[in-house]
C-alpha cells in the first residue's frame, strides 16, 4: 500500500492519478474485489479508501464521472513490473537473415550455404533465401525452384517452409523458419541483417 506521506506522489505523468491527486466531484468507485459500489463523491471515495487501507486509483480517466478502484498501488505497481519483465525474459525475438545462391551453384559451394541456413536456423532465426538469376538463367526458374526445394528438405529438422518459392524480378525468394521448440540467442548477439561474412554473399 502506498504510505500516507507518499500518497498522492506520482513518478511519472502516465501514471494514473491516485488519492488526493484525483479533483472531480464525483467518481464511480469499483471496489477492491472488482465489485461494483456505484457513483460516490470523492469525498467518501477517499474516506472508504482510508477506512480499508487502501489507495484510490483513477482507472478510467476518460468516463464521466471517472472510473475509481480501492487498490493496494504499491502493490499493483510492483506485480505489474513484475509481469512486464516475466514478458520481456519469454518473448523471442525472430531475426530474419539472409542467404543468397546462384541457381548453378556448385556442391562444394551449396554445402557451405546449406551450413549458414542450418546455423541461423538452429539459433533461432528465420533466413531468406534468395536465388539470383543472371542472363539466360532467368528463362529456367524451374532450376532455382529445386534448389530451394533441396534445400528445405536438408534442413527439414531444423527449420520449415514459412513462404513458398516466390519469383521477384530476377530472383526467386523462399523464407525458412524455425521449429517453435528452437531458442534465439540474446539479442544484443545478433543483427537483423547479419549474414555472418561471406553467407550472403552470392558465387
Amino acid at each position: 500500500m502506498t504510505s500516507p506521506s507518499n500518497r498522492g506522489a506520482s513518478s511519472a505523468s502516465s501514471e494514473p492519478r491516485i488519492n488526493d491527486r484525483i479533483r472531480v466531484p464525483e467518481v464511480r468507485l469499483v471496489g477492491p474485489n472488482g465489485e461494483q459500489v456505484g457513483i460516490v463523491r470523492i469525498e467518501d471515495a477517499l474516506r472508504l479508501a482510508q477506512e480499508a487501507d487502501l489507495d484510490l486509483v483513477e482507472v478510467a480517466a476518460q468516463a464521466r464521472p471517472p472510473v475509481c478502484k480501492l487498490m493496494d498501488y504499491g502493490k499493483f505497481k510492483y506485480e505489474s513490473a513484475q509481469k512486464a519483465r516475466e514478458s520481456r525474459r519469454n518473448q523471442q525475438l525472430t531475426v530474419i537473415k539472409e542467404q543468397k545462391l546462384r541457381p548453378k551453384i556448385d556442391p562444394h559451394d551449396y554445402q557451405t550455404k546449406k551450413g549458414h541456413v542450418a546455423r541461423f536456423l538452429s539459433h533461432g532465426n528465420k533466413v531468406k533465401v534468395t536465388i539470383m538469376f543472371r542472363g539466360r538463367e532467368q528463362s529456367r526458374p524451374e532450376l532455382g525452384y529445386r534448389l530451394l526445394q533441396k534445400l528445405a528438405e536438408d534442413v527439414a529438422e531444423l527449420g520449415f517452409v514459412e513462404s513458398n518459392p516466390k519469383q521477384d524480378g530476377r530472383n526467386m525468394i523462399m523464407v525458412l523458419a524455425p521449429h517453435k521448440n528452437t531458442k534465439t540467442r540474446p539479442a544484443q548477439q545478433q543483427n537483423e541483417t547479419d549474414t555472418d561474412g561471406d553467407a550472403g554473399s552470392a558465387e
